[in-house]
């Protein structure tokens, strides 16, 4: 953000400068007449209204350029927040349903072993009536 706020500015230095190189003539051009130089008071005076409304311009891409930069700010921020608000809820949701997937699988362990017991149950019972029956 910064470094473009600094380019900006940069150009905008840089465009000053040219405008002035323009205006303040390359040297030279000895052999003007009194005309020609007229024109160049009044296309100075022009520059100057050019110049206050370019400065304006100016003004303005400046104070679009902040505005941009503070809703860019502000953007990142919110976006922070609620990304570790989002990442926070995820964590939460997943730890919620691994504690209750642990306590199916306890359950499910609890139901194996209550099988496992009926089961050798019913074998001793089968086996005490096999053994009945083969008696008589």
């Amino acid at each position: 953000m910064e470094n473009e706020d600094v380019e900006a500015g940069r150009k905008r230095q840089r465009q000053t400068d040219s405008e002035e190189e323009n205006r303040g003539g390359g040297g030279g051009g000895g052999g003007q007449d009194s005309a020609a130089e007229g024109d160049i008071e009044a296309s100075f005076v022009g520059s100057e209204e050019m110049q206050m409304q370019i400065n304006s311009v100016l003004e303005k891409i400046e104070r679009f350029t902040q505005l941009v930069s503070e809703l860019l700010e502000s953007g990142k921020t919110l976006f922070k927040e609620l990304s570790d608000q989002f990442e926070e809820r995820l964590i939460t949701i997943h730890r919620e349903e691994i504690e209750k997937w642990q306590e199916e699988i306890k359950a499910l362990r609890m139901l194996d072993m209550s099988n496992e017991e009926a089961n050798m149950l019913l074998l001793n019972a089968k086996q005490l009536l096999h053994n009945v029956q083969m008696e008589t």
